[in-house]
């Protein structure tokens, strides 16, 4: 059953991953040519030779960007599939649809909403290029210690349900949660590296296209996989009255 839901995530972030491509293609790159167009500027004004383009913004915007959003979200759907099958039936008794929405939503959260509200995403010509390495280092470290704080929340919500009723469990949970990305994000020191005349406006749809691409990208997948995922538990179970195991027969 785990081997049909890995397939399943993959092909279902495949599909998400298609979605999103979409949406990028629309509003995202013509906010990456406006940065390039930028960063040209800057270059003659400077007398800069052009820096050698390795790949064409033709194939970067196309068939670069289709491969690298549709493999993205085929990795990511299965991993999805392998948490879901860990999280079914251990965050409550929510179906397969509810366990996979809430799942979504707890990962776009985690590794999405709070990496960004430290680290927004730049287009290119934002940022030093000597800083890359480090910039790279403090979002991940967010990242990591967002998907730890997501997942010590949900066991703290777990570990309270029995003693203080599944709703003030998960209102604790969740201001542990807030607390600890708080905490963190205050100690992590901020970067500000826009360069001076930089289009505010540019700046801004770039980012909220970069979240909104992950946006549809999870809740295509918490959507479709947690759809099709009950529909297969419950042929499975017969009249589907019973939530059936992911790992043996219902």
């Amino acid at each position: 059953m785990v081997r049909t839901l890995l397939i399943r995530g993959m092909i279902v972030g495949a599909l998400a991953g298609l979605l999103a491509f979409g949406f990028a293609k629309v509003f995202g790159e013509p906010q990456v040519d406006l940065a390039i167009a930028f960063e040209d500027q800057m270059h003659k004004a400077m007398n800069m030779p052009a820096e050698p383009e390795l790949v064409t913004r033709e194939v970067q915007g196309t068939i670069g960007l289709f491969t690298g959003v549709v493999v993205y979200g085929a990795a990511f759907g299965g991993l999805f599939s392998l948490a879901f099958a860990f999280a079914y039936g251990r965050i409550g008794d929510l179906g397969a649809r509810g366990t996979a929405a809430v799942l979504a939503a707890a990962v776009f959260i985690a590794i999405v909403v709070v990496p960004a509200l430290k680290y927004p995403p730049n287009p290119p010509s934002v940022g030093e290029p000597e800083t890359i390495a480090f910039r790279s280092w403090t979002f991940f470290l967010m990242m990591l210690i967002s998907i730890a704080a997501m997942v010590a929340s949900f066991a703290l919500r777990r570990r309270l349900s029995a003693r203080y009723g599944g709703w003030n469990a998960t209102l604790i949970g969740g201001a542990v949660f807030i607390v600890i990305v708080a905490v963190v994000q205050l100690l992590l020191p901020a970067i500000n590296e826009v360069p001076e005349g930089f289009p505010a406006v540019v700046l801004w749809r770039f980012r909220i296209t970069s979240v909104g691409i992950e946006l549809i990208l999870w809740t295509t997948i918490g959507l479709l996989f947690g759809a099709l995922t009950e529909r297969s538990l419950s042929a499975r179970s017969g009249l589907g009255r019973q939530a059936p195991s992911l790992y043996g027969r219902a």
